[in-house]
């Protein structure tokens, strides 16, 4: 049986290329130490096949094979437009 791929859910912070959006991850983490939650943030580059996307959609993006040197992700569904 195949093996279920990464999903993760972040905003578009550039889509200037084409077919390929920046996408932004942020996660909240507790410091080992000290407690204080710190906020980390991860950008990855996405496959958008229509150029769908606007900066500052939410969407949903999706392990995949390599497509380029730097991206490894596809958009699967954009969850929020952006206003």
């Amino acid at each position: 049986m195949r093996e279920r791929r990464k999903q993760m859910v972040g905003r578009v912070t550039s889509n200037k290329m084409d077919k390929t959006v920046v996408v932004r991850i942020e996660r909240l983490k507790r410091h080992p130490l000290y407690g204080k939650t710190i906020r980390q943030r991860r950008h990855f580059k996405a496959h958008d096949a229509e150029n769908a996307c606007q900066v500052g959609d939410l969407v949903r993006i999706v392990e995949s094979r390599p497509l380029s040197k730097e991206k490894r992700w596809v958009v699967v569904e954009i969850l929020e437009r952006a206003q």
